[in-house]
């Protein structure tokens, strides 16, 4: 029994082994009370009841020590033919043993074939020690013995293979459900690191746009001031007072990005039109640049307005680090698809095609999120131009209109 229980996972299959299993032990039991205690005492008594104990012991040792190196499936098998063919030689009491053990050719055959040919073994032993019991082709043997045992191994072989089909069916269910659990585990951790992945892409687009911004304009402040100590001690110390200021808001937004890691970088309460106009009054007093707006006064979501001052803060700070320009133009206005947001300088520019950086990637990223786009035009000497667009729902357009 426990030589099936590694080839057979379903459980109703195994538990239904174990019982007729239960029932191969009565039967031995019975059959060898029955040749102890009925039979005559003779040479043919004592031969049977070695046979049957041959059977018993193979079974017993195989069904308690599956693993052993004596007594394999196979073995057992051959012997239970060779106890067969004699018992029918012997008497004709055998048809009890053999209809019990049909199961046995199937449990320890292992593939089809195998059992099908043990099983034309003890067939064709049982007919032909019949015969030599009987003297012959005898009409008994035909209507008897041939007849009921021909009905025997078929209806044998017919469940057999059928029972070996369900197991098969159900070890197959078990692997693709072993696959699919496996496959769903992987998409899971998967899933899991490409969360992580985007989570830390955010976190680091939302640093970059608002602390690493905050301390490039504090270096640039304080290299300013410095200079400016003694040629210009009242222009200084305005830098110096911008210094502060970003430097609190840059704690701010630290406090934020920790306290609030679901929503960072929030900004100020207000329409965009609001938040967008102190950013530039704040870059026109710490760069000195001319800076002309024309802002429409719209409202929007607070995604949108995050990412239009994002945008905003983006582009003033290349203006500032890379464009050596005097003027900043900056349009925000309504469009019948959205809104836009143009932000033009006079600088040197630069090609478009060769530039890289984590800034116009970050809000190209930003924008597609909200189904936007970014379009950047510039080419060296002619400075540059950076179109955001972003669309808003239909409601929310008419409410603006």
């Amino acid at each position: 029994m426990t030589a099936l229980a590694g080839s057979a996972p379903d459980a109703l299959w195994a538990t239904s082994l174990r019982r007729w299993n239960a029932v191969c032990w009565l039967l031995f039991a019975v059959m060898a009370v029955g040749l102890v205690a009925m039979d005559r005492p003779g040479e043919s008594k004592y031969v049977a009841l070695a046979l049957l104990g041959g059977v018993v012991l193979s079974y017993a040792v195989l069904d308690r020590f599956p693993s052993n190196p004596v007594v394999r499936p196979h073995v057992y098998l051959s012997v239970l033919v060779a106890a067969l063919g004699g018992l029918a030689y012997l008497r004709g009491n055998y048809a009890a043993l053999f209809m019990v053990t049909l199961p046995h050719y199937w449990m320890f055959g292992r593939t089809p074939k195998a059992s099908m040919t043990f099983l034309g073994l003890a067939t064709a032993a049982t007919l032909a020690a019949s015969v030599l019991r009987q003297d012959g082709w005898t009409v008994e043997f035909f209507t008897e013995t041939l007849v009921s045992t021909v009905l025997v191994v078929a209806v044998g072989a017919l469940i057999g293979l059928w029972a070996h089909s369900v197991v098969g069916q159900s070890a197959e269910r078990a692997r693709l459900i072993t696959e699919l659990e496996e496959t769903q585990a992987e998409l899971s951790e998967a899933h899991k690191r490409q969360g992580a992945a985007d989570e830390r892409e955010r976190m680091a687009r939302e640093i970059h746009d608002t602390l690493a911004q905050g301390f490039a304009s504090i270096i640039v402040l304080a290299e300013a001031a410095r200079a400016g100590l003694d040629s210009d001690p009242a222009r200084s110390a305005q830098q110096l007072r911008s210094i502060e200021s970003t430097a609190r808001e840059n704690l701010a937004e630290a406090r934020e990005l920790v306290g609030s890691p679901q929503r960072p970088g929030q900004a100020a309460a207000g329409s965009v039109t609001q938040t967008l106009r102190r950013t530039l009054d704040r870059f026109a007093e710490d760069t000195g640049l001319t800076v002309d707006a024309d802002l429409a006064d719209l409202e929007c979501d607070q995604r949108t307005r995050i990412a239009l001052l994002r945008c905003t803060q983006e582009s003033l700070a290349n203006v500032r680090k890379h464009a050596r320009a005097s003027t900043v133009g900056v349009v925000l206005a309504r469009q019948p698809y959205g809104v836009e947001l143009e932000i033009t300088d006079d600088g040197t520019g630069f090609v478009v095609e060769s530039s890289s950086g984590f800034g116009l990637d970050g809000m190209r990223k930003r924008l597609a999120e909200l189904g936007g786009r970014l379009t950047v035009t510039s080419s060296v000497g002619d400075g540059t131009r950076v179109l955001a667009l972003i669309p808003l729902p239909a409601a929310e357009s008419g409410a603006t209109a």
